[in-house]
């Protein structure tokens, strides 16, 4: 009768241990990460983002990745207000969105480039039309001219198209002004200048896309890593006449006149180390497996000597 007594306490004994040795493990390793990483920013890195957010959170169970893909110009008031420590960017920050953030933190923020784009000018997959200058981009997406483009360029027989081609109006696409593919365009293809009211604009890179692919009539710019087959991407001319393709050895190489990084910006202390969340992260940005999802999205991974010196910047060692 004692022994049968004693049956139950072994019970709750075995139950006990199988409830908490798991939890003592963990609570007894050094490695685990969690929280909540909240990243503002680019419509351009969304897809991206994501990609890497899932592979970090796969790693990482107690982690949750949070992502507001809201433009490269809510980057920087986001990492100024505090509400992320990290910023998506697609385009370098203004001089006006450094000193803000200067002005909060008494310190420039870290800007990491993380990829690398080519921004691609593309007609519907039906259009003949293989390559563009950047003059006449001017001349068919701005007001104002500063480009040297030729003014009153709105059909497609200005292009050199011919037969039904010809005397068809162009419809121009675009993003809006707070997206960083915007501020590129504008400032590398527009000389700053303005664009033409007529241009229809998208806050996502997938609805110029999508926009262009319905309209055999359509142009427009975005990414090349949003890019379907319901478009074309063209080459483009620069000025000693040479056609150029937006692809991997062009955009490395910077010979493609709209090749661009892409950056995470990053609250960092001079002199600090990055919490182990957001060190985390970057590790697996800046990894082998992280630059893989680089070129599964679409985009170009970093040049061996950028990606290096990166993790040297944040102090994240060599990945073996």
């Amino acid at each position: 009768m004692a022994e049968r007594r004693r049956a139950p306490s072994l019970w709750l004994l075995l139950i006990w241990l199988a409830v908490s040795l798991p939890a003592l493990g963990q609570a007894g390793r050094s490695d685990i990460i969690a929280g909540n990483l909240d990243i503002t920013g680019s419509d351009t890195l969304a897809e991206l983002m994501m990609s890497w957010g899932e592979r970090f959170e796969q790693r990482n169970p107690g982690v949750r990745v949070q992502l507001q893909a809201t433009g490269s110009a809510t980057a920087p008031p986001a990492l100024v207000q505090g509400t992320s420590r990290i910023g998506a960017m697609s385009r370098p920050m203004t001089a006006s969105e450094r000193k803000a953030f200067i002005e909060r933190y008494g310190y420039a923020p870290l800007a990491v480039p993380v990829a690398i784009d080519a921004l691609a000018v593309f007609v519907h997959r039906t259009n003949p039309l293989q390559a563009i200058s950047l003059a006449q981009l001017d001349a068919l997406f701005s007001d104002t001219h500063r480009c040297g483009g030729y003014p009153n360029l709105a059909h497609w027989g200005g292009l050199g198209l011919s037969g039904r081609w010809k005397d068809l109006p162009i419809e121009l696409h675009g993003r809006t002004s707070a997206s960083g593919t915007y501020a590129i365009f504008k400032r590398d293809v527009l000389c700053h200048g303005d664009f033409r009211p007529r241009v229809n604009k998208y806050t996502g890179s997938s609805a110029v896309v999508a926009a262009v692919g319905e309209s055999p009539a359509g142009i427009g710019y975005a990414g090349m890593g949003y890019l379907t087959r319901a478009v074309k991407p063209l080459a483009l001319i620069n000025a000693e006449g040479e056609r150029i393709e937006p692809d991997t050895a062009a955009a490395i190489s910077d010979r493609y006149p709209l090749a661009r990084p892409l950056y995470l910006y990053v609250n960092l202390p001079p002199g600090t180390q990055l919490p182990s969340l957001e060190r985390a992260f970057f590790d697996l940005v800046l990894s082998p497996n992280g630059q893989a999802l680089v070129r599964e999205s679409g985009f170009v991974p970093l040049p061996e000597a950028t990606l290096a010196n990166a993790r040297r910047t944040l102090g994240l060692e060599t990945p073996m």
